[in-house]
């Protein structure tokens, strides 16, 4: 780990030397690379503020004084929402749009330069490396966190995850026919529901339902397929196993539809066995189940 650390700190200190963030006037221009980023993010339609706080994981001081800085030079305005006087919307001015045009114009500039030194087969090198780098970076900044299931995050997750099924089900999907997991049964002490985010927007869900002594139900797993490939799925389901072992659960069980490929991939690589139908589930072809204490392990 020392090693690694070390490593990523050699990184940070060449890449913000790199790009200029060191420099006050980045890209030459008369404003740092903080209030370059808040105009770029603000864009042609504006921006919520508290959404370019939690996007950007910023203080809220200091965004506030970004954004004085940014309207004392006559880039933004930021006023009321017109529908909603408690939310502040950021736009930006003629002046600004004209300036963020330049800043785009310089970034690209800015990259060339990154470019430019390195041979044919060495820039194919970086850029890969950059596109890993920022896979990897943006996996980091996925939060798992436990919420009520009647939460908006919570509600969006389930709409989605019903809207799926619907598509993806050889007869589509009515909730009312599936064996259900209401929000009584998915907070504690019957049970629990799991949220991911990224800069705060939902996208992947979890839950689990309680039976005393008897095996858990694994439930609600959905992740955006925007968030695909970032390993958001099996930290959920690692995050659900977690939760489930605190509270003395031996077994987690689940069953699921054929069409759902990567969910069945899924678990079968994290260690679930098919096992005999536990439940009337009209959708499912198949019924999984984990040990996930110190009993026997499981046989299909």
């Amino acid at each position: 780990m020392v090693t690694e650390i070390v490593q990523v700190r050699r990184f940070n200190r060449i890449v913000t030397q790199r790009v200029g963030a060191l420099n006050d006037h980045f890209l030459s221009r008369d404003r740092s690379l903080g209030e370059a980023r808040l105009l770029w993010e603000i864009g042609p339609k504006g921006r919520d503020v508290r959404s370019l706080r939690t996007q950007l994981e910023l203080d809220s001081g200091y965004v506030s004084r970004l954004l004085r800085s940014l309207e004392g030079a006559g880039l933004i305005t930021v006023g009321a929402h017109e529908s909603d006087k408690r939310v502040r919307i950021a736009r930006l001015t003629r002046l600004g749009l004209a300036e963020r045009k330049v800043l785009d114009r310089r970034s690209d500039e800015l990259a060339a330069s990154l470019l430019a030194p390195l041979g044919a087969g060495q820039r194919a090198r970086l850029v890969s490396a950059m596109a890993d780098v920022e896979r990897l970076l943006t996996t980091a900044m996925v939060q798992i966190s436990l919420i009520d299931p009647s939460h908006p995050h919570a509600r969006h997750c389930l709409h989605e995850y019903f809207s799926e099924l619907d598509r993806r089900f050889d007869t589509g999907f009515n909730p009312g026919l599936s064996i259900p997991a209401l929000d009584e049964e998915m907070r504690p002490p019957a049970g629990l529901f799991l949220v991911a985010t990224l800069g705060g927007d939902p996208i992947g869900s979890g839950a689990l339902k309680f039976h005393g002594r008897e095996p858990a139900d694994l439930k609600r797993m959905w992740v955006a397929e925007s968030a695909r490939g970032l390993g958001v799925g099996r930290r959920l389901l690692t995050e659900l196993e977690n939760h489930a072992a605190r509270h003395g659960v031996r077994r987690v069980r689940l069953e699921t539809n054929k069409t759902l490929v990567e969910a069945i991939s899924l678990y079968r690589s994290a260690g679930y066995v098919e096992v005999a139908p536990f439940n009337a589930e009209p959708y499912a072809h198949h019924w999984f189940a984990k040990q996930i204490g110190s009993a026997r392990p499981l046989r299909g």
